[in-house]
């Protein structure tokens, strides 16, 4: 594997750059408050500011929120390495850049859904104009999807939803729901789901926002009674919407924000080279200079992951152990980054934000709440060390 830029890709590489400078407020990088990897830092989804949807629109007029799709679907056309270079710059720069319908849902549909679904959903995605929040999760039924409850029962020309999710990130302020749901009860657990689109609008759609441990609505809980929705919006065929979703868990483990890991590690290095100790900077300090090292190290080992799953995507391989091993690595590492800016900032991490004493706008003291986030959504460190055992190592299930 040769991870060496092209000439191309360098030149896409500073259009990005320049963009961003010019259609981002000077100080967003710095007020942003969002934790990498973490979900309970993703204010921006309490209320999508004017400036996120216009950033988005201008996004969308460039093809670069589905840069590596096809052009009849509203792509770019570009390659997965352009793709993986656009969202490490993106996520460098702590910028919105896309969320479930471009970076999940549209992917998924590209593999499995007929010709009438990609012609409604996919140029409608690729232009901004849908967001949805992904319906997995249900209070009984979390790490293991195959137990979920929520039923969809066929009548005619429709399906009749009735259940409840749990933890639908950013469901309040997008249009559909992503979602699993069982439509054969009676069923193997695992060959009685489907994967359906619902409308957040329909008749019988309760959303109800719920504050996270950082302070923000960044989750939902939501019920559907009697919620009736066109068959038309199955993806792909009737009960196997299982298989379905392993493939759009995949999609949803290689959207690491690994820029954001370089970002913030960046500026906790400049804290530890501004503050002083006893008359000498934190960075001189051997214990805090052999922990920084230690966090840059293993950001290297990251972007050699993130690198390497871009360059298997663009030569027609399947990243599925691969993107269980980067969502590992990174969201572990999340927590790692948490507990070293703690380390090194000592009781002034613990300060928020609002706070006069407070370096990075209190990022690290929301990072250290947030992180445990990170190893759970997308599936836990735990269901990814068993497909990692399992897949890549052959092991056996017990």
């Amino acid at each position: 594997m040769d991870f060496t830029f092209s000439e191309r890709e360098e030149a896409f590489r500073k259009e990005i750059e320049d963009f961003v400078d010019k259609e981002l407020p000077a100080d967003w990088v710095e007020k942003n408050i969002y934790w990498p990897a973490g979900y309970g830092t993703l204010a921006q989804f309490e209320e999508l500011s004017p400036q996120v949807e216009q950033f988005t629109r201008r996004l969308a007029e460039k093809g670069w929120l589905t840069i590596s799709w096809p052009k009849e679907y509203g792509g770019a056309g570009l390659s997965y390495t352009e793709q993986a270079i656009f969202h490490e710059r993106m996520s460098y720069y702590r910028a919105p850049a896309g969320e479930i319908a471009t970076r999940i849902g549209g992917p998924t549909i590209m593999l499995f859904g007929n010709e009438e679904m990609k012609k409604e959903w996919l140029p409608r995605i690729a232009r901004g104009e849908v967001r949805f929040w992904l319906a997995y999760s249900e209070p009984n039924a979390g790490s293991d999807l195959s137990s979920i409850q929520t039923r969809a029962i066929g009548d005619g020309d429709d399906l009749i939803i009735n259940g409840q999710k749990i933890w639908g990130t950013a469901a309040h302020v997008s249009h559909y729901a992503w979602m699993a749901v069982r439509t054969n009860p009676t069923a193997p657990p695992h060959k009685g789901i489907s994967l359906v689109i619902v409308d957040n609008a329909a008749p019988g759609v309760t959303i109800r926002p719920m504050m996270n441990i950082c302070g923000f609505y960044s989750f939902s809980e939501v019920f559907f009674d009697n919620v009736r929705i066109p068959k038309r919006n199955v993806v792909g065929e009737m009960n196997k919407g299982w298989y379905y979703l392993m493939v759009a868990l995949d999609f949803e483990r290689l959207a690491i924000p690994i820029g954001g890991f370089r970002r913030t590690f960046e500026e906790i290095v400049q804290y530890a080279r501004e503050t002083k100790h006893n008359g000498q900077a934190l960075s001189q300090e051997p214990l805090i200079r052999n922990r920084l090292a230690n966090i840059a190290i293993q950001i290297e080992i990251a972007y050699m992951l993130f690198w390497q799953t871009a360059w298997m995507l663009d030569r027609s391989l399947v990243p599925n152990i691969e993107a269980s091993l980067l969502k590992l690595f990174t969201t572990e590492l999340s927590q790692k980054l948490a507990n070293t800016g703690m380390q090194v900032m000592g009781h002034y991490g613990q300060l928020e934000g609002t706070s006069k004493w407070s370096s990075l706008y209190g990022r690290v003291c929301l990072g250290c709440l947030d992180c445990i986030s990170a190893l759970v959504g997308a599936g836990t460190s735990e269901i990814q060390r068993n497909i990692i055992a399992m897949r890549g190592l052959g092991l056996p299930p017990k």
